[in-house]
């Protein structure tokens, strides 16, 4: 059995050694990212199993998508080598210290062409969970009948379905967003929210009353992330909070997904909820202490870490 299976889109991604206008920068880091992959690569860095379907082109860089998740002890026997299209492109850049600047190169990627047909529906039965976001269906038609598809799947086998709403302005509209994702809201049993995502979607005045505004949609767990500020968890009528942990942040890039890796392995451990709750936080503060999407994921070795008041490990 697979703890995690989830869907979308991993691209490759370039990132400016320099800080200042991309134009200016001469080298760059090649590496991967991707919201679902990230997630996935946090739970088995965790001790969990996780399986990614997608599509990557057949060409270097998609090359390099599949074994860097295939080293991280993610399974990619479900991914599609698309010779119809490229591997999609992201490029980060820091325009200032303290402002990271994105850009994203998928029109017509491998990626946005993942359908339906591409789902091995044995594979997300037999999941434990079955993890999507609101990224993927925004990228075409054929790539949200997916997630659709998926999502039916596994709600017809009783597997839960965890969402992080990871809106992107550059991908839709906020109100084409709001009338895809309510429906996603609602055949979601875990939902990991921003305080603004979840404005889109719902109207409260803190994140307690956006949780629970958000749980009247269907969700049995709730977790709004506040990012400095920590996180609110609504779990079946209970509200815990969170307390972040202080680090030195250098790239916030993934943090979310780090927190929605560190969350969903708690849960799916039967862990306690006030112990999975501290999990997400210390996966998603390791997440922003170094540059790169995942490479920076905690181990459970790492998260004791966090707490250590010396600063050398010996």
């Amino acid at each position: 059995m697979t703890d995690l299976v989830t869907l979308g889109e991993t691209m490759a991604l370039f990132t400016a050694r320099r800080v200042g206008l991309l134009r200016h920068a001469r080298e760059f880091d090649l590496g991967v990212g991707g919201a679902e992959s990230n997630v996935a690569i946090g739970v088995t860095r965790l001790g969990l199993r996780a399986a990614w379907i997608g599509r990557v082109g057949a060409d270097e860089l998609g090359e390099l998508v599949r074994s860097t998740l295939t080293g991280e002890h993610v399974d990619t026997s479900r991914a599609v080598v698309d010779p119809g299209a490229p591997t999609g492109l992201m490029i980060k850049g820091r325009r200032t210290a303290d402002l990271v600047d994105v850009g994203y190169y998928r029109a017509a990627s491998a990626g946005s062409r993942l359908c339906p047909d591409d789902l091995d529906p044995e594979l997300v039965r037999s999941a434990r969970v079955l993890h999507v976001t609101g990224i993927t269906p925004a990228l075409s038609v054929s790539a949200h009948e997916a997630v659709r598809a998926a999502v039916a799947e596994a709600r017809a086998a009783g597997v839960p379905v965890s969402m992080d709403v990871n809106y992107r302005r550059g991908l839709w509209t906020p109100a084409e967003a709001a009338s895809v994702l309510r429906g996603l809201v609602a055949a979601a049993d875990v939902l990991f929210v921003t305080e603004a995502e979840a404005r889109l979607l719902v109207e409260g005045d803190d994140p307690e009353g956006l949780a629970s505004a958000l749980a009247a949609l269907g969700p049995r767990h709730v977790l709004v992330k506040l990012g400095a500020r920590g996180a609110v968890e609504l779990s079946d009528g209970e509200v815990r909070r969170a307390a972040p942990y202080p680090v030195t942040e250098l790239d916030p890039v993934g943090a979310g997904d780090a927190f929605a890796a560190g969350w969903l392995t708690g849960w799916l451990d039967e862990a306690a909820p006030e112990r999975r709750l501290s999990t997400a936080c210390a996966a998603g503060a390791f997440a922003v202490t170094a540059s790169g999407d995942w490479e920076s994921l905690p181990r459970r070795a790492d998260l004791a870490l966090l707490t250590r008041s010396d600063g050398v490990n010996r």
